[in-house]
């Protein structure tokens, strides 16, 4: 493909994550001529390290869970088991089954893979390696790395991340979480359900704190049922050797505890991967982020920014989201703001975890003068055929009653929460969506009983 205006290419993305290769193919089909730079294993995180890998173990984990707690509805249980090798065969069959290193798609675009690490030499150019590359335009899509945070004697005496504790789960260890929101909560299920012991440190005082206060409620009684023990409003101060185990000290309450354990996972957030040379581009960012605007571009304006590196929200459907904008805001006049307020949030096990648009708090912080309510499972007549009844659907709606904000713990609570995503995104009334008919045993039908008592 030719080269334009005097660039090697019209755009050069660094990083082949999600975010990154959907504007990069957005431009290639187009016809621009693109090249995508990767350091790593071609895909990203989110297929190789994170929600991929992930979310197939939680896959195996809750059906092994489900099998074992089937009994009081006529099925035999007694033989049932694991095997870990082929639970890690199946995790690489669903890496390889999402195209996570289908780089020759990408090729067969018309665009070029790059291996290496980029560095900005001027706002135009960058280097990888020995060589040098110019772009009209660039998108940034490096993606984070996981936040360690300040304990003493953390590095010192050897961690473990929820990429790399998967690898290798031993039903005799003792886990310590060190972080309770969604990736800590999720690690935390595949952890007890093939057998380890497992406890979650979180410094605020519940787990999920991102979410409306039932759902971490309701998550940490899921968890202990399964003897995961929580400790909210705890700071894990110091970590040291001890004959094989490590003794960690905590404070919690106004006072400080220790706790043998035989391996620390840390899962308290991500910071950017802002290492790539932006100072010589001109580039603001923080250690938080690159700073963009509603059309996902820098202060530079032809280098633009999408997904985890911008220390926005680190879901990756919003990054693909943000990366398919990036690529219309580029090449188009007509240029499109990212929404981020009704995207959909997960936390995926048994049951779910799912919301859109604002919390509670967050209403309440904009004085927004607020309508809720909390409705649980038991309502929806699936409930009683699937013997599960520990969850609940909560809907937030405005002085005009409009839905604002939506909160589901159930099974499929990942699936349920896009109905209310595309409510919040379009400013339905709550009558609006207690109108629309569900079908009879689905899920889906305690929306239909929420909505229709918010409306009473």
């Amino acid at each position: 493909m030719g080269r334009k205006h005097g660039f090697d290419y019209d755009l050069i993305v660094i990083g082949s994550g999600t975010a990154g290769a959907t504007s990069a193919a957005i431009a290639a089909k187009a016809g621009k001529s693109v090249a995508i730079v990767e350091s790593g294993a071609f895909g990203g995180a989110a297929h190789h390290r994170n929600d991929v890998p992930t979310a197939a173990l939680l896959y195996s984990a809750g059906l092994y869970d489900q099998s074992i707690q089937s009994g009081n509805i006529g099925l035999r249980t007694n033989s049932i088991s694991y095997n870990y090798p082929a639970l890690r065969a199946w995790q690489k069959t669903a890496i390889r089954r999402s195209g996570a290193a289908n780089r020759s798609y990408y090729e067969g675009l018309g665009i070029d893979i790059i291996s290496g690490l980029a560095h900005f030499l001027t706002p135009n150019e960058i280097s990888v390696g020995y060589r040098h590359f110019s772009a009209k335009y660039f998108v940034v899509a490096t993606g984070s790395n996981w936040r360690l945070p300040n304990v003493h004697g953390l590095s010192a005496n050897g961690y473990q991340t929820p990429d790399t504790v998967i690898d290798g789960i031993r039903k005799s260890k003792h886990y310590l979480i060190i972080g309770g929101g969604e990736t800590g909560v999720e690690t935390a299920q595949i952890l007890t359900s093939f057998g380890a012991k497992v406890t979650i440190a979180e410094a605020k005082s519940r787990l999920l704190p991102g979410y409306d206060p039932e759902a971490g409620q309701a998550i940490e009684k899921a968890l202990s049922d399964k003897d995961v023990k929580v400790l909210a409003d705890s700071r894990v101060l110091a970590i040291e050797g001890q004959d094989g185990s490590k003794r960690v000290l905590l404070a919690r309450g106004g006072s400080k505890k220790h706790l043998m354990v035989d391996s620390i996972v840390v899962a308290a957030g991500c910071l950017p991967e802002t290492d790539l040379g932006l100072d010589n581009a001109g580039v603001n960012y923080t250690k938080n982020g690159v700073k963009v605007n509603d059309y996902m571009q820098t202060n530079i304006r032809h280098i633009f920014a999408v997904g985890d590196v911008t220390g926005q929200h680190g879901l990756t459907h919003l990054g693909i989201t943000e990366g398919r904008m990036a690529a219309h805001n580029i090449f188009n006049t007509n240029k499109i703001k990212v929404d981020h307020k009704s995207a959909p949030r997960i936390v995926l096990g048994y049951p779910n975890v799912a919301a859109a648009g604002l919390n509670e708090s967050e209403c309440r912080a904009k004085g927004l003068k607020i309508k809720k309510v909390v409705v649980g499972l038991s309502g929806a007549v699936r409930s009683s055929t699937a013997n599960f009844s520990d969850g609940f659907v909560k809907l937030i709606a405005d002085g005009n009653g409009r839905l604002v904000g939506a909160t589901i713990v159930a099974p499929n609570a990942a699936e349920m929460i896009h109905e209310l995503s595309l409510a919040i995104t379009h400013q339905m009334s709550v009558t609006d969506l207690a109108s629309s008919p569900r079908a009879f045993l689905s899920w889906s039908e305690a929306i239909g009983i929420a909505a229709q008592e918010l409306t009473n």
